[in-house]
């Protein structure tokens, strides 16, 4: 009977453990959610408002959501995130989206080295806390299942298939920059100066970056286009931000529906190089006015801001269902 005790209490530990584990899953954030990484406009206590209530831990990852070129991301000392002193990064990384997996306890400060992007407020710092949670690594070893490792095979024999059309890296555009998604308040062709130089081609995808209720996206025919004409989009997006994934070669046109949104200036045309491919069901479009369209280019979603990683404590749980079988053996 004592003996029993002393096993119930060993497997009451190593559950707990585990418990401990699973309710400590390893969490991504999403830098200033639908914000992204960028310049805020007029704010420039954004990204602190951003932090503030969030608990952060060793093993999170930080997302920075940015287009290449356009921003940078850098690890720096609390005296140069101060003064923004982009002189002696501890590290930096200037391709976009950047994910930052949080490997130490305390401070951490990131800024943008641009020029003064910084002092306008793109800067973060956050405060990181320990994590009991080294289980990640062992934990893809405990379903030995062959299939995970022969899956690749079939989709490497495949992939010279599909290979063909594309060429090149697909892009990711943030339509007008820090501008956003709104009416330009610099003019009316200000989206037509961003385009101007850029090369757009099937498989790019375009982020129209706005608040919900204040703006949409609609793609629309080069005559509704040209007369600001509202009533027979072909695609209407009204969530923020709107991810649109460019499908098929030729003229795209995209606008506000909101009144005089577009006669202000809140357009878009664009010229799609490249191979056509099939473009899946829309899963985030609001209302799809045309549905007998052959081809338009596809709404896709936005990045994903999971809280938590659900692979993870699929994984954790394994190990309590063999708790569960050795236990039953050693109380019979």
């Amino acid at each position: 009977m004592a003996r029993k005790l002393s096993t119930l209490v060993v497997f009451g530990a190593i559950l707990f453990a585990l418990l401990q584990h699973v309710s400590m899953a390893q969490q991504t954030h999403v830098v200033g959610d639908t914000l992204a990484w960028t310049v805020p406009n007029g704010d420039a206590a954004s990204y602190s408002t951003w932090a503030a209530g969030k608990s952060f831990a060793v093993g999170d990852i930080l997302v920075f959501n940015f287009r290449t070129g356009s921003h940078s991301v850098a690890e720096v000392s609390k005296g140069a995130f101060d003064s923004c002193n982009t002189s002696s990064p501890i590290s930096i990384s200037t391709n976009g989206p950047t994910n930052i997996t949080l490997s130490s306890v305390g401070s951490h400060y990131y800024l943008c080295t641009l020029p003064s992007h910084c002092t306008l407020g793109q800067k973060l710092a956050i405060n990181v806390s320990g994590s009991a949670s080294p289980a990640p690594q062992p934990a893809p070893a405990t379903p030995p299942t062959a299939t995970p490792v022969t899956a690749p095979a079939p989709s490497v024999s495949v992939a010279p298939a599909t290979a063909p059309a594309p060429t090149s890296v697909a892009q990711t555009y943030i339509v007008g920059d820090n501008l956003g998604w709104s009416v330009p308040t610099s003019g009316p062709n200000s989206y037509q100066r961003w385009a101007n130089g850029k090369s757009f081609k099937v498989g790019d995808t375009l982020v129209f970056n706005f608040v919900n209720g204040t703006h949409n996206v609609a793609m629309v025919s080069k005559a509704s286009y040209d007369s600001c004409n509202t009533t027979s989009p072909i695609n209407t997006i009204s969530n923020g931000p709107a991810r649109i994934r460019l499908t098929n070669s030729g003229e795209h046109y995209y606008m506000c529906t909101f009144p005089r949104h577009c006669s202000l200036g809140q357009k878009l045309a664009i010229n799609v190089t490249g191979t056509d491919v099939t473009a899946p069901t829309p899963s985030t479009a609001s209302t799809p006015s045309s549905p007998t369209v052959p081809s338009s280019d596809s709404p896709v979603n936005s990045p994903p801001a999971p809280s938590a990683s659900a692979p993870s404590l699929v994984l954790a749980a394994l190990p309590l269902t063999f708790l569960s079988f050795a236990l039953v053996r050693l109380l019979n």
